[in-house]
């Protein structure tokens, strides 16, 4: 318990003053009467994207009181302004720092490379691919946060198509070779590596900054979420190509999860399901939305307009993107991840993404 408290101490000086009343919410649980209003501390995604804006925190701070009369409230603070790193999320939800909290499967997969397995860049080249592969993952990934770091899964997101916006003309998957590519994930490293381009890990609020900089040529992130920061001002093409889905997990840690009463887990087991719907829908819709504004299409719901050139990928891009993702990408994969990775990939995805992506 001593080095527990420690690293505990460690964290909450390194993250400020919510990731203090995280901790000390599992001992409010605790103490409070069963007539008390129990207040939450969530962890959630990235600030200034609609997930968040839009969904994660309307739920938790206007309806989640509602659905309970208020007997359960909560608090709300995207991860990326908690001062925590994405990369400590699975750590510090096994440990408690974090009760409740959002972890990106991408960046969890450096501490557990097996979490990556459905969202591997190339796996899913739409929507309805990505949902097949969590719905035959999801039994794995249950287990494995349960049995393996102490924490309940809950939901399960995405964000928007993760698309490539370039400074310089492209007109194909191979013209990335050579190119500075921002990249958030290994897997997504493996993919540019293999196209001959050098992968540079940044976080999301850093995109920016390299594009002016130099630092980067072209960037991986969401359709919509670039158009939210205003990528398209420094960045002239969009390939149109979902590399990644940025899919993550909501879950709780297991000791704050129990902690809770019965009554208030079967109301969260209700509601989460209907927000993680909520949150897929809206990753579809602003895929579409984000490459129609970004590109000044006659249509453009919500988003701002700009005049970025779209670059749709051809029928030699989509096999070169099943043969990156079968000799490079997923080769890479299992041997990082071992065995066990094999054996779920062939058991679980396989049969859904087609044995010809398995060799």
């Amino acid at each position: 318990m001593g080095s527990l408290r420690s690293l505990k101490r460690q964290y909450v000086r390194g993250a400020g003053s919510f990731s203090l009343t995280a901790v000390l919410s599992l001992n409010m649980w605790a103490e409070a009467s069963a007539a008390d209003p129990i207040r939450l501390r969530i962890v959630g995604g990235l600030a200034n994207v609609n997930q968040y804006t839009r969904h994660e925190q309307p739920f938790w701070t206007q309806q989640l009181p509602q659905l309970t009369a208020g007997k359960l409230t909560a608090e709300i603070v995207p991860f990326d302004r908690a001062g925590i790193r994405g990369q400590e999320m699975l750590r510090l939800m096994q440990l408690g720092v974090v009760p409740f909290g959002t972890v990106s499967l991408g960046l969890a997969s450096a501490q557990e490379p097996l979490l990556a397995a459905p969202d591997l860049a190339g796996l899913n080249p739409d929507i309805e691919t990505a949902r097949k592969s969590v719905a035959s993952f999801r039994p794995t990934l249950d287990k494995t946060l349960r049995e393996r770091y102490g924490i309940e899964l809950l939901a399960v997101y995405i964000y928007p198509a993760q698309l490539v916006f370039c400074k310089r003309p492209l007109a194909n998957l191979a013209d990335l070779s050579g190119r500075r590519v921002r990249i958030s994930s290994a897997h997504q490293a493996d993919f540019i590596e293999a196209l001959g381009g050098v992968p540079v890990q940044t976080g999301f609020a850093e995109i920016i900054a390299n594009i002016k900089s130099g630092n980067v040529d072209c960037a991986i992130t969401g359709s919509m979420s670039g158009n939210g920061i205003g990528l398209p001002e420094h960045t002239g093409y969009l390939y149109t190509m979902p590399i990644t889905w940025g899919m993550s997990i909501f879950g709780a840690n297991a000791a704050a999860w129990n902690a809770l009463p019965s009554d208030a887990r079967t109301v969260l087991r209700q509601a989460l399901p209907k927000l993680e719907q909520a949150i897929w829908g809206e990753a579809e819709r602003e895929t579409i939305e984000g490459i129609d504004c970004n590109t000044d299409a006659t249509v453009c719901g919500q988003g701002r307009r700009f005049s970025m050139t779209a670059v749709t990928p051809s029928r030699a891009d989509e096999a070169q993107r099943r043969a990156l993702f079968s000799s490079k990408v997923l080769a890479r994969w299992l041997l990082r991840c071992g065995h066990d990775c094999a054996e779920v990939w062939n058991t679980n995805l396989r049969p859904v993404v087609g044995p010809d992506l398995a060799r």
